[in-house]
């Protein structure tokens, strides 16, 4: 398969397409890095990278900006920062994508333990992982041409554990093989609608 993955070259991105390149072609995006340029919070970002590349089998989406801060300092221009680019990005990736990918293709999408067990700070994340959550459910009742649709929710990655590890006290270390091995069975199963909780 021909596979998008956005987000390619970060701490979870890398593994996922260092796993998935041994037995598929993959292209990376992303607004720093990546083969392709985009930009996740911007709707014409998304069009362009569709429309100027040929057909993906399927797309993975490891990406997506949130702000983390005590609730009683978030604005709402803070909250609209996930909103717009984790949550909307991801969506618009859908909504825009499905024109454009092979028929029976698949999106993979990206949360978060944060939308079933959040900590303190992590209100902006945790009301965007779960509006995934339910958006995911919702579109494979209308989505056409056999496209799949399905998020994974991985709890702290093993890669991420010295940097993170003390914001998350007591919780399941995730071992980075075992998240890679997740990506390439939902992306090469026929799993459609399915919220992946990788928690321990």
């Amino acid at each position: 398969m021909k596979i998008l993955v956005i987000g390619g070259e970060g701490t979870i991105g890398k593994k996922v397409v260092s796993f998935l390149s041994k037995n598929h072609s993959i292209i990376t995006a992303g607004r720093k890095n990546g083969e392709i340029y985009l930009d996740l919070s911007n709707k014409d970002s998304i069009k362009q990278l569709f429309e100027n590349n040929i057909k993906f089998d399927a797309v993975i989406s490891i990406a997506g900006q949130v702000i983390w801060a005590p609730f009683n300092d978030i604005s709402q221009d803070d909250f609209y920062i996930g909103i717009k680019n984790k949550m909307m990005g991801q969506v618009n990736l859908v909504q825009i994508g499905q024109n454009y990918i092979t028929p029976g293709g698949s999106f993979t999408l990206t949360t978060g333990i944060l939308a079933d067990e959040p900590v303190k700070m992590t209100t902006g994340a945790a009301l965007v992982n779960g509006a995934i959550h339910s958006f995911v459910k919702a579109v494979i009742l209308e989505i056409k041409n056999n496209i799949r649709v399905n998020v994974i929710s991985p709890g702290l990655v093993k890669d991420s554990e010295e940097k993170y590890g003390h914001l998350f006290p007591g919780y399941n270390i995730i071992p980075m093989e075992k998240l890679a091995e997740t990506y390439s069975e939902i992306v090469e199963s026929d799993q459609n609608g399915q919220v992946i909780r990788l928690y321990d």
